[in-house]
């Protein structure tokens, strides 16, 4: 069984979400934005901030003028701020490297700091409409489900070429792979899923009658984290336009010292923070001035 790329291509063009980064005009950095954006972190938060860094940082090159600390500001409350880094990072090899045009092909996209086999795919695929597999979270549960009869499966090596064979060998593949991502976003979800109204007249999951998926589903748990943690300490980082006080910081997370000491190391490992000779602790580039860098 495949996927009929006819009912797939007719539902999308009504229901497709109006993202701005699906706009006419969007550039490939852009787009590039947005999927590092996206990792891990729902399209309604990413939607204000994308927009707001867009309008300030337009193109690769303006993102590597700033200074590592503006990114981290700019990238506010969307989380996993390592990916703010990795972005930057990324806008310099592409300004200084490329001549500020995003790579084309998947393989020099992998070369890029930050981007993995997903992110590759996705800026050649919707960047430059590239017919190459592009396999998210959604994807996967959809081609599960209406191929293979199952209600999950764990992340495979052979996903690619799974999701490769069921792309139309035409013009349409780019937009094939939006609508299946899609698809799995805002109908095929994996708590709630509204097969009343699915596009796709065959699927071997209802046909079997929906059977119990075998995969543990983890519940991502946020409040007492370390992850938490290191928010809270950001946070004081980022409302400072200069260096603070140890205490300043200690102040955030009293109930465990142990744990905020290890989540602020690892900012600093990771190259988020900086300290200062006189001890206090800064966004990065900030750690000598406390000017943006």
């Amino acid at each position: 069984m495949s996927i009929s790329p006819v009912e797939l291509l007719s539902w999308y063009d009504d229901a497709r979400r109006d993202l701005p980064w699906r706009r006419p005009g969007v550039s490939a950095w852009q787009i590039l934005v947005s999927e590092f954006m996206l990792q891990q972190t729902p399209v309604a938060r990413v939607e204000p901030i994308w927009s707001a860094w867009i309008e300030r940082w337009p193109t690769a090159s303006a993102t590597a003028a700033a200074g590592p600390a503006e990114v981290l500001r700019a990238w506010g409350k969307l989380g996993y701020p390592r990916r703010a880094k990795r972005l930057h990072e990324c806008a310099v090899v592409i300004a200084s490297e490329y001549d500020d045009v995003v790579p084309r092909d998947v393989d020099t996209l992998l070369t890029l700091p930050g981007i993995g086999a997903y992110t590759a795919r996705a800026v050649a695929c919707f960047a430059y409409q590239a017919s190459v597999p592009v396999v998210d979270t959604n994807v996967r549960r959809v081609v599960t489900r209406a191929v293979h009869g199952a209600a999950d499966a764990p992340a495979s090596t052979r996903d690619l070429d799974m999701v490769a064979a069921l792309l139309p060998p035409d013009t349409t593949a780019p937009t094939f792979s939006a609508a299946l991502m899609e698809l799995g976003a805002t109908v095929c979800t994996a708590r709630s899923p509204r097969c009343g109204i699915c596009p796709l007249s065959h699927c071997r999951w209802r046909s079997a009658g929906f059977p119990a998926g075998t995969v543990a589903r983890r519940v991502q748990r946020y409040a007492g984290t370390d992850r938490q943690v290191r928010g809270k300490l950001l946070d004081v980082l980022r409302d400072s336009t200069t260096p603070v006080t140890r205490a300043q910081l200690d102040v955030v997370w009293l109930s465990d010292p142990a744990q905020r000491d290890r989540a602020l190391d690892s900012l600093l490992v990771d190259g988020l923070v900086e300290q200062t000779a006189d001890g206090r602790f800064a966004l990065a580039g900030e750690g000598e001035t406390g000017q943006p860098a």
